[in-house]
C-alpha cells in the first residue's frame, strides 16, 4: 500500500483516532484481517466474525508491529475507531486506487473467473507491473484488501468480482472503478440465491454499466445473455469467442496428447499460435478472454500468444495435475463446482484419459436451489455418455442423485458407485486404482473433497 499517515486514514475512513501517540505515523505495511499476518508498519482491520472477533487480537497485532487497528470501539491500543470496519476498508481502498490512477481490469462470470483472472495477470505482467486478486478473494472484503496491495509502481490492477445477489458488483465497482470490464458467462452457479439466469445476468451486467465512456467492455460473443450486455454500457465493446463476428477468436482448436489446448489466436492486430499449459478445452474461452483484455491494453498478438503459452495454474485445486510415481494421474479440481464447470472438467478428464481408465470422484454442487436434483442427475448421466470408466459419487443426498443419474443412463449399473464420505472414496480408490489411471476430484468447496486428492498424492485424509 502507498504510505498514509494515521491521520489521513482516519479522515478517509471517517474514523476517530484513539490511543495514538502520533497520528502522523505512517502505515507502510500491508492491511490484513488476520493478526498472524501482521507485519511492521501495517494496519490490522478487526472484523467481528461468527466465531472469532478480531478485536480480541488487537493487542497481538500491535505487539507484532501494526501501526494501528481499524476497529469499532476503543481497545486501549492505537486504533482508528469507525462505525463499520467493512465500509471503512472499502473507503480506504477507493481512495488509494484514486490516488494511484492504476488501470483497473475487473472480471466476473458464473464459471472460470479465477482461472481467467490468473491468465490475465500472467499475460499483463509481460506488459507492465500488475497486481491481482489472490485465489478467489472476490467479495466486499477480499477485493479492497487486494486493491490495497497496489503501490506507486502498479500499472494494472486485475480484480475478480463475485456476486451473491443484485447490487453486489455495483458495490465493488464503486470501490474500484474499472476501466476494462470482462464478463465471461452467465450460468447456473448460485442460481438458488439469484432465482434464475436472467437475474444472474442482471447482476453480472452491473460491471459493464460501471464502465466509463473511454473504457472497454469485453464480452463473450458465444453467450447470448452476455452478448446482450453490449446495450447496457457506454464503453467500447470488444467481443471474444467462436462467433464469426468475435474480435478475438480461436481457430484450429485441438488438444495435445496430454489434454492441453492448442489453437491459432486471431486478434485485430494479428494472429499467432498458442499451446496452453492448462488442461481442458474449456480453457480456450478463458484464454481468449485474457487475450481480448491484453489486446485492448496494447499488447501484440505475438506477445499475447507467448505469454499465454507460458502461463500456469496460480490457484490451488483448480485442474491441479499430479503424476504419481506409479503412473496414476490425479486431477484436483476440488476448489468449487457448478454445472458448467462440472461438465468442462468431465470433458477434460476424458481428453486426458484417452486409452486409459478414467475415474470421476464427484460431490455436491451447492446453491442450485430448485435445480439441484435436475443438475446433479444431468452430471451423472453425462459422465456415462462421455464413457468415464467409473463415477464415484461422494456424500449424502446430492451425491445419490449423481449416482442415480449415472445408473439410469448406464447399461449394466457398473458405471457408478455411491460412497458415504471422503475416507470411503479413498479406500475404494486405493484398492482399485491401476497404473495409468486418471482420477478427477471435484465438488463444491463446502464438501472438502480436496481431501481425497491430497490423500491420493500426499497421505491420509484429515478430519473434518
Amino acid at each position: 500500500m502507498i504510505a498514509l499517515s494515521l491521520a489521513e486514514i482516519a479522515t478517509i475512513t471517517g474514523g476517530q483516532p484513539h490511543d495514538i501517540p502520533d497520528t502522523g505515523r505512517e502505515v507502510t505495511g500491508s492491511v490484513v484481517i488476520d493478526s498472524r499476518k501482521v507485519e511492521p508498519g501495517g494496519l490490522f482491520a478487526a472484523f467481528a466474525g461468527e466465531h472469532v472477533d478480531g478485536h480480541d487480537y488487537a493487542d497481538k497485532a500491535i505487539a507484532s508491529g501494526a501501526a494501528a487497528v481499524l476497529a469499532t470501539r476503543p481497545l486501549g491500543v492505537p486504533a482508528i475507531v469507525v462505525d463499520d470496519v467493512q465500509t471503512a476498508l472499502g473507503r480506504l481502498a477507493r481512495e488509494v486506487v484514486r490516488r494511484l490512477g492504476t488501470e483497473v481490469v475487473a472480471l466476473t462470470g458464473s464459471a472460470g473467473k479465477t482461472s481467467t483472472k490468473d491468465l490475465i495477470a500472467q499475460v499483463l505482467q509481460h506488459h507492465a507491473p500488475t497486481v491481482w486478486t489472490p485465489g478467489s478473494l472476490n467479495n466486499e472484503i477480499g477485493l479492497p484488501l487486494t486493491a490495497l496491495t497496489a503501490d506507486a509502481g502498479t500499472r494494472h490492477l486485475v480484480l475478480e468480482m463475485g456476486a451473491r445477489g443484485i447490487g453486489h458488483i455495483r458495490y465493488l465497482t464503486d470501490l474500484t472503478p474499472p476501466k476494462v470490464g470482462l464478463v465471461l458467462n452467465v450460468g447456473t452457479a448460485h442460481i438458488g440465491e439469484f432465482g434464475g439466469r436472467e437475474q444472474i445476468a442482471q447482476a453480472k451486467g452491473e460491471l459493464v454499466e460501471a464502465l466509463p465512456a473511454d473504457g472497454t467492455a469485453v464480452l463473450n460473443a458465444d453467450d447470448p445473455l452476455v452478448r446482450a450486455m453490449s446495450s447496457r454500457t457506454k464503453a467500447k465493446v470488444l467481443f471474444f469467442g467462436e462467433a464469426e463476428d468475435a474480435d478475438v477468436r480461436a481457430e484450429n482448436v485441438r488438444l495435445t496428447d496430454q489434454g492441453q489446448p492448442a489453437f491459432t489466436l486471431h486478434t485485430p492486430s494479428g494472429c499467432s499460435d498458442v499451446t496452453l499449459r492448462l488442461y481442458g478445452e474449456h480453457h480456450v474461452s478463458n484464454a481468449l478472454a485474457a487475450a481480448a483484455v491484453a489486446h485492448d491494453l496494447g499488447m501484440s498478438a505475438d506477445e499475447i500468444a507467448s505469454a499465454l503459452s507460458g502461463a500456469g495454474n496460480l490457484s490451488r485445486w483448480r485442474m491441479e495435475v499430479t503424476e504419481r510415481a506409479d503412473g496414476v494421474t490425479v486431477v484436483n479440481d476440488a476448489y468449487n463446482a457448478n454445472p458448467e464447470s462440472m461438465r468442462a472438467a468431465l470433458r477434460a478428464l476424458v481428453a486426458m484419459g484417452k486409452g486409459r481408465r478414467t475415474w470421476a470422484v464427484l460431490g455436491k454442487m451447492a446453491e442450485l436451489g430448485d435445480e439441484a436434483l435436475t443438475e446433479h442427475d444431468a452430471v451423472g448421466r453425462l459422465a456415462v455418455r462421455l464413457n468415464v470408466s467409473k463415477l464415484v459419487a461422494v456424500g449424502d443426498r446430492e451425491a445419490s442423485w449423481l449416482q442415480l443419474g449415472a445408473y439410469n443412463e448406464g447399461s449394466w449399473g457398473e458405471e457408478s458407485v455411491h460412497v458415504s464420505d471422503a475416507q470411503a472414496a479413498v479406500d475404494l480408490l486405493r484398492s482399485e486404482l491401476r497404473p495409468g489411471d486418471v482420477v478427477l476430484v471435484k465438488a463444491s468447496r463446502s464438501v472438502g473433497l480436496e481431501q481425497v486428492a491430497l490423500a491420493l498424492t500426499e497421505g491420509e485424509v484429515s478430519g473434518r
